[in-house]
């Protein structure tokens, strides 16, 4: 997948980039999610903060606001665009179906299982009924990389 990647809100408005591929790629399915999507889960492309940023127009806070998580959205169409975490500030989580190209996209792991809707399936490679604690998260982007760059998945986009 080459890079740098190119993205935007639904309207065209707000624009953005990122310069590097994912360290982690996710379905959450928390009932925030599910709010926020209008839809069964949310998708994430996690990318390192110094490879994102936004090109044009200016994101607005929506959603979730304060506490562990800001959600940007476009000020024009209010889309989702990405989110920032507290507890991980090296890293900004993209909606990836806003990118030119999201054909790449699979998701690596699914969270909040617990919450998922009886009918929702994702072909996630790992699921967990919450979160990973942080020592498995820091597994999780260690195998990643092996992962995303196998041929076996690159068949899949």
């Amino acid at each position: 997948m080459p890079f740098p990647q190119s993205g935007c809100c639904r309207c065209g408005a707000t624009r953005f980039e990122v310069a590097a591929p994912p360290v982690l790629t996710a379905a959450c399915h928390c009932r925030g999610c599910q709010r926020m999507s209008s839809s069964a889960y949310s998708l994430t492309a996690m990318f390192p903060a110094d490879a994102f940023r936004v090109t044009s127009g200016s994101p607005v806070r929506g959603g979730l606001q304060g506490g562990q998580l800001t959600h940007y959205c476009c000020p024009a169409c209010k889309s989702w665009m990405f989110t920032r975490i507290t507890e991980v500030p090296d890293f900004v989580n993209v909606r990836p179906t806003l990118l030119e190209d999201a054909g790449w996209f699979r998701p690596y792991i699914e969270t909040m299982t617990g919450a998922r809707l009886p009918w929702a399936e994702v072909p996630a490679e790992h699921s967990y009924e919450g979160f990973p604690d942080m020592e498995e998260f820091g597994r999780l982007l260690q195998q990643f990389g092996g992962w995303f760059d196998s041929p076996e998945r690159a068949g899949m986009g």
